[in-house]
């Protein structure tokens, strides 16, 4: 068991100081699906640091996760209306459950840097994600959308890097 939580965790750190991920490309139901997946992800990791932490640059991170993923879900629902694309609702993918389990478990600064580290994995697939819907989507709106959103992710990022 320690053996896999050691091998899980230098997976993990390679994960943090690795390159970008490589862009993405999918479908528009599929896109619409992870977007979907990656906001509602973003939200409830920062409520649930929000009820504990004392750092502000921490509080102050979070809040903006939550006002810029429900943005962000708001503006990929309407584009995928206008396309004719169906929204299912959001779902958590097990790797995002599994990391909100892992925040859950942990308390005080321990959590608070697990959510920085999870910030940095989650923000890496988004931006991938994205970029990739962007440049090689198929239904104009959605590709608006994901480009647009793509520099907020990135901007995301850079402020993780000084935390």
């Amino acid at each position: 068991m320690v053996r896999l939580t050691l091998i899980a965790a230098a997976a993990a750190a390679a994960t943090f100081t690795a390159a970008p991920l490589p862009a993405q490309t999918t479908d528009a139901a599929t896109y619409v699906a992870k977007a979907g997946a990656s906001d509602l992800y973003e939200r409830t990791s920062s409520q649930l640091v929000l009820q504990s932490t004392r750092d502000p640059k921490i509080r102050d991170f979070a809040t903006m996760m939550i006002r810029d993923h429900q943005k962000s879900t708001a503006d990929v629902k309407k584009a995928a209306t206008t396309a004719r694309v169906r929204v299912p609702a959001a779902k958590l993918e097990p790797m995002q459950a599994q990391m909100v389990a892992e925040l859950r478990a942990k308390t005080g600064a321990e959590r608070d840097r697990t959510y920085v580290t999870q910030q940095r994995t989650a923000h890496q697939r988004a931006l991938a994600l994205h970029s990739g819907y962007a440049q090689g989507g198929t239904a104009a709106p959605l590709k608006t959308v994901a480009a647009a959103t793509a520099p907020v992710v990135q901007h995301h990022i850079e402020m993780l890097q000084g935390m």
